[in-house]
């Protein structure tokens, strides 16, 4: 048996999953302030107490780690940067609480210039009276030698109490030191929240007497050891879109073009899936306006949602509970499509009432500011999906598909998620001119999804037979290469096997290794003069997200 929950901002969605049937699901509404209860509800609706042995892995999907970056509820952090020599220092505008030092690597891991101590000293009294906690030190290049940002570290966690440090070549071993920068300070600023959040599921866990694997849903559509999350929260932004996402795969399994439109309480979620394939933010995800090396779906959140609250002027982007039809106080998104196009959910009464008052302060009728709600929801959603498309086609896959079949890319349908999907998703597909689908698993699609996705991992290998040194992602793991002058490309795919084998036996992917795949493949030659004095060589290999060797799809 398996179990998925999704965290949502409005409520908790949970599935237990087992020989391809959802057996139970639930919907609970999420308690942000106690979010261990709304686990624990979760739970008990989920299982008899027959089931906890039975139980052979849970998968969480949240959307803390979002909510907390964006609304600026992270813990005070400060960034220190070593950006050698390059940009000037007013190009970096990750954060205001940014402190810039000397010390330089070049790009082979090099050397240029050392840190100096008097500013290191400086830094360590600003710390000391700005009472900043969480600082993320990231290098240029330190992906390639991290010896400066491990000496800051060092000097930081000496001689200031209580300071937590992330260092970015610890994050992330790839290229682009911005985003590494950003990916190392989100991480910072985050961790305390996360691990307070991880705290509360082993407890939860714990009361219901539950002894089995847990992973979190990653941004990518993959799964990550909840003990190994501890370290990287921002792995987990965007794991809501991303378990909704899976969920349209699960429920469809096919290859269609389309859009996965996931309608929260608060938020709507888009993502896009081509050919059976989710397409990815090959640039990574974005968190504000930064750019991060967190890899994730090409998603987007619009503030609409079923529980958009209807006033005098319109629908806003805020919710104060329930629809009117389902006990709440206040008319909605829901309770306007319940109206005009006779959905018959929950108390009809209470949707006509509620609607009725905001008509008659407008002096029309009801059913006139129902259809105008209506049409101005579909047209939101329309031109949300329209934007995301500027956006979609300029990713590598979308570009593939064109070219493989030489036609402009078309989407086929609208797969709709979440509670509020019945009633809006028809209305957006009708106007797009598409199919809708809609499947009586859909209110918890999000769920299903995670619970059914496997774990992924990324390894890349970055080898100098020159400087006789070999980097490996994650870990930022640094070595020397043994026989630099016979190693070769075979060599370096061996390494990057081996490593993925390792990591992934400490994280128990062992029943996904095999399924691992080269998906980077580089050499150079260095050439000094007239001869050829090294090679550089990179390679990547990865187990792709997609479902556990179980899941052979839901049965009707």
């Amino acid at each position: 048996m398996l179990i998925g929950i999704d965290v949502g901002g409005t409520f908790t969605d949970g599935v237990l999953f087992h020989d391809g049937e959802i057996v139970r699901s639930v919907k609970k509404p999420t308690e942000e302030a106690n979010l261990k209860n709304s686990l624990l509800q979760v739970l008990d609706e989920l299982m008899d107490k027959d089931d906890t042995a039975e139980i052979k892995r849970i998968v969480l999907s949240t959307t803390l780690v979002t909510n907390l970056l964006a609304t600026g509820r992270g813990e005070k952090t400060a960034l220190v940067m070593l950006p050698g020599y390059g940009l000037p220092h007013d190009s970096y505008d990750i954060t205001e609480d940014i402190y810039f030092l000397k010390g330089a690597v070049d790009f082979r891991g090099r050397e240029i210039e050392p840190p100096d101590n008097k500013e290191i000293d400086m830094l360590l009294d600003w710390i000391k009276s700005s009472g900043v906690s969480r600082i993320a030190v990231a290098s240029k290049f330190s992906n390639r030698n991290n010896v400066h940002e491990k000496l800051i570290k060092k000097r930081i966690l000496e001689e200031c109490d209580g300071v937590y440090v992330s260092i970015s070549s610890e994050i992330s071993g790839k290229l682009n030191f911005p985003r590494r920068a950003a990916t190392s300070y989100f991480t910072a600023m985050t961790i305390n929240p996360w691990n307070r959040f991880v705290d509360e599921i082993e407890e939860a866990l714990k009361i219901r007497g539950l002894e089995t694997e847990v992973h979190v849903l990653k941004a990518d559509g993959g799964t990550i050891p909840l003990q190994t999350s501890r370290s990287k929260p921002c792995e987990t932004v965007f794991s809501g879109p991303a378990a909704s996402t899976m969920g349209g795969l699960a429920l469809t399994r096919d290859d269609l073009n389309s859009v996965v439109v996931d309608v929260g309480g608060t938020t709507t979620d888009l993502s896009l899936i081509i050919a059976g394939e989710p397409l990815y933010a090959s640039r990574g995800a974005i968190i504000g306006q930064q750019l991060t090396h967190v890899n994730s779906f090409a998603v987007r959140s619009i503030p609409l949602g079923g529980d958009s609250v209807i006033t005098t002027e319109g629908v806003q982007p805020y919710r104060l509970g329930p629809a009117a039809c389902f006990g709440g106080e206040k008319p909605t998104v829901t309770d306007a499509f319940n109206l005009h196009l006779h959905l018959n959910l929950g108390d009809v009464s209470r949707s006509a009432i509620s609607m009725g008052e905001i008509a008659s302060q407008q002096q029309m009728d009801t059913d006139q500011l129902c259809s105008q709600i209506v049409a101005d929801v579909s047209q939101r959603l329309f031109s949300a999906v329209s934007e995301m498309f500027m956006q979609w086609e300029n990713e590598p896959a979308y570009k593939v598909w064109e070219v493989i079949n030489q036609r402009k890319f078309t989407l086929d349908r609208i797969i709709g998620i979440g509670a509020a999907a019945p009633a809006m998703v028809p209305a957006l597909a009708e106007l797009m001119k598409v199919q809708s689908f809609l499947h009586s698993y859909s209110p918890v699609a999000n769920a299903l999804g995670a619970s059914v996705v496997r774990p992924t991992l990324t390894v890349v290998l970055h080898a100098d037979t020159q400087s006789k040194k070999y980097t490996l992602d994650p870990g930022g793991k640094i070595g020397e290469l043994e026989k630099p002058k016979n190693f070769q490309l075979n060599h370096a795919k061996d390494m990057a096997l081996q490593h993925l084998l390792t990591v992934g036996h400490e994280l128990g992917m062992e029943d996904y290794t095999a399924d691992c795949e080269f998906f980077l493949e580089e050499q150079f030659n260095m050439i000094r003069g007239w001869d050829r004095v090294g090679k550089l060589f990179e390679v990547g290999i990865q187990v792709a997200p997609g479902f556990i060797n179980e899941f052979k799809g839901v049965k009707i």
